[in-house]
């Protein structure tokens, strides 16, 4: 047997559909209407301890690995939901684990796991640079016990709904370093202190109703103290929590496609058209089976990822592989259920729409897939670096 068919996932994917069986899809599809946010599926995964799986459990978590958090993530998407509201709190809680010091980890992380705090977003991106993060403007300047941020941050996800945000910001001119990585720093902004102090948030509607924002920083003043790791090293630290955001991001889109072919494959079976089901039609079989085999194939790359993150190895190259894969398999998961599915895909009580707009973000954020064709060129196939 396969270790990613063990006991203890079988657990955990009974455990997660189980929760999410009282999250129908009556509940999401009324959360996209109303353009809301599923506070009582938050709490609901919270509770039960599912976000808090790879916090040790020293410190109130369940000490799981990459894996583990990635069938969590997976069984929402399959079950129907919608894991983009919660999976900020799994991967933004790696920078903090891996790089902060101990006195931050015992202050935040049994909080984290309780539920008592939130950290769902991450502020990286910014209008002028976008994925050229080494081009941030975004300034944090030391004075005193404090550093005084300046700048703007754009597509920063679930402000509203977190406590705590990672913050990368730029602690030496960008002139002054001899490495464009080097320079830029991180750290836990509290949100509760910042909102209205020096941050300024103005929400950006969107087509997925993922809720994301701009940010504008004027002088906020926070303590020295919410510095993450050593000051000029938050790219590297950034970096390694990517990769963990990537392959979880892979385990959604695989759970999509998952939905999308079960959900397709029985309407084709059902539906009867011209005296037989459209599902006996090659027409419609073969996109079907097509969207299967990517989608397998994707979830072997996903196994790579999390068995190279969680023995330590430099996981960089199958993450963003395994994004790839799962984000374009997804994406034709959803062509083809949509497309089985005729006139009702667009009806919105068949929830394939909803689902149909969900998925295809992924070939976007939180990485393009222009990008990650430019990371294997360049890494794998040591061609010249296109930009």
């Amino acid at each position: 047997m396969h270790k990613y068919d063990s006991e203890d996932l079988t657990a955990i994917r009974e455990g997660v559909r189980a929760l999410c069986a009282e999250f129908d899809a009556s509940y999401w599809r009324k959360i996209d209407e109303e353009k809301g946010f599923p506070e009582a599926f938050v709490k609901a995964m919270t509770d039960a301890g599912w976000l808090s799986a790879m916090i040790p459990e020293q410190y109130g978590g369940s000490g799981l690995g990459l894996a583990e958090a990635s069938v969590i993530l997976e069984e929402v998407n399959a079950c129907g939901g919608n894991s983009g509201t919660v999976h900020g709190q799994m991967y933004n809680m790696f920078t903090l684990l891996r790089h902060g010091s101990e006195e931050q980890k015992r202050h935040y992380l049994p909080k984290l796991a309780s539920g008592e705090l939130r950290l769902q977003s991450m502020g990286v991106t910014e209008p002028t640079t976008g994925t050229d993060t080494t081009k941030i403007k975004t300034t944090a300047v030391r004075q005193g016990d404090s550093y005084v941020i300046n700048g703007q941050k754009v597509w920063i996800s679930r402000i509203q709904h977190s406590d705590l945000m990672i913050l990368l910001a730029r602690t030496t001119p960008l002139a002054e370093v001899k490495k464009k990585s080097e320079g830029m720093s991180i750290f836990l902004v509290d949100l509760r202190e910042a909102i209205g102090n020096g941050l300024t948030v103005q929400p950006i509607a969107n087509m997925v109703n993922h809720e994301t924002n701009e940010l504008f920083f004027d002088n906020l003043q926070i303590p020295a103290s919410s510095l993450i790791g050593e000051e000029g090293k938050g790219f590297k630290y950034i970096l390694d929590g990517l990769n963990a955001e990537r392959t979880l991001i892979a385990a959604e889109c695989i759970g999509d496609g998952r939905w999308f072919i079960e959900k397709a494959s029985a309407y084709a079976r059902d539906r009867v058209v011209f005296g037989r089901p459209i599902g006996q039609n090659q027409g419609v079989q073969f996109p079907i089976a097509e969207a299967h085999i990517e989608i397998e194939a994707a979830d072997l790359m996903r196994w790579r990822a999390c068995a190279e993150y969680d023995s330590g190895q430099n996981a960089g190259a199958s993450a963003n592989m395994a994004k790839y894969l799962a984000a374009k398999a997804s994406w034709e998961a959803a062509n083809a259920c949509l497309q089985t599915h005729g006139g009702f895909g667009f009806a919105c009580e068949y929830d394939v729409e909803r689902k149909f707009r969900e998925t295809r973000l992924y070939q976007v954020a939180p990485i393009s897939t222009n990008l990650i064709l430019s990371y294997v060129a360049e890494h794998l196939l040591e061609l010249p670096r296109s930009f």
